[in-house]
C-alpha cells in the first residue's frame, strides 16, 4: 500500500514545521542551556572564591572585565533561555489566540526588561557607582 505524502520536496529538505521555525527554537534553547551550565559554574566558582571577602574586594573582583563579561553573558543567555522556555509553555497551555499573542508579547518584553536590568547592574558595578 502506498503512503500518501502531502509534504512538498522543499518542505522536506528545509525540515520546517507548520510555524516555519523548524528546529531553530529547539537548538536555540539547547545552546543557551549548555552556555548557562558553563556560565553558572563560572559564576558559582567566582562567588565561592569570594566567601568571607570584604565589600571592596568583592566589588573590585566583580568589576574586573573578565568577570563582568561572564556576568553579562549569563544575564543575556539566561534571559533568552527564559523567554524560549516560557514561549513553549504559553504555546502549549494557552488556547485562546488573543491571549496567546498577548502573553507571548509580554513574555518577550519581560525577558528584555530582566536582561536589560541585569546588564545595567553589571555595567554599573563594572564602571563604578
Amino acid at each position: 500500500m502506498t503512503e500518501m505524502n502531502m509534504r512538498t520536496p522543499l518542505k522536506r529538505v528545509r525540515a520546517l514545521g507548520s510555524a516555519k521555525e523548524g528546529a531553530n527554537h529547539f537548538w536555540h534553547q539547547r545552546v543557551t542551556a549548555v552556555a548557562n551550565i558553563f556560565l553558572v559554574l563560572g559564576v558559582v566558582w567566582l562567588l565561592v572564591s569570594l566567601v568571607g571577602a570584604d565589600y571592596p574586594t568583592v566589588k573590585a573582583t566583580l568589576a574586573h572585565p573578565v568577570n563582568a563579561l561572564v556576568l553579562g553573558l549569563l544575564a543575556v543567555s539566561g534571559a533568552v533561555h527564559m523567554r524560549l522556555g516560557m514561549q513553549v509553555i504559553i504555546e502549549d497551555y494557552v488556547h485562546g489566540e488573543l491571549s496567546k499573542i498577548v502573553l507571548l508579547m509580554l513574555n518577550t518584553f519581560f525577558a528584555i526588561v530582566i536582561g536589560a536590568a541585569c546588564l545595567f547592574a553589571v555595567a554599573k558595578l563594572s564602571f563604578g557607582a
